[in-house]
């Protein structure tokens, strides 16, 4: 991925305030960052490359692939839902 626009950087800090709020217990603070969001895409846009950042940190730091890392988290995911994992997994 290419380095966010200044515009796009605004977005992805919106969002991990909106993650670190929800985790310090105030949902007030991130519902009202969620609604600062001037529209729906510009917030798909922001957690979008948020979640982008934070697998290329942790590929980064664990030597894993982006494909292992993003079928990890399928699994995870369909683990915590209580779901069968995804077919060719």
């Amino acid at each position: 991925m290419t380095a966010p626009t200044p515009a796009g950087a605004e977005l992805l800090q919106r969002a991990a305030g909106v993650i670190a709020a929800k985790h310090r217990g105030d949902l007030a603070g991130a519902e009202a960052l969620l609604a600062a969001f001037p529209s729906e895409q510009a917030r798909t846009l922001g957690f979008y490359l948020l979640a982008d950042l934070a697998l290329g940190l942790v590929r980064a730091s664990s030597g894993q692939s982006m494909d292992d890392l993003v079928r990890e988290l399928s699994l995870l995911v369909a683990a915590t839902a209580g779901q069968p994992p995804p077919a060719g997994h």
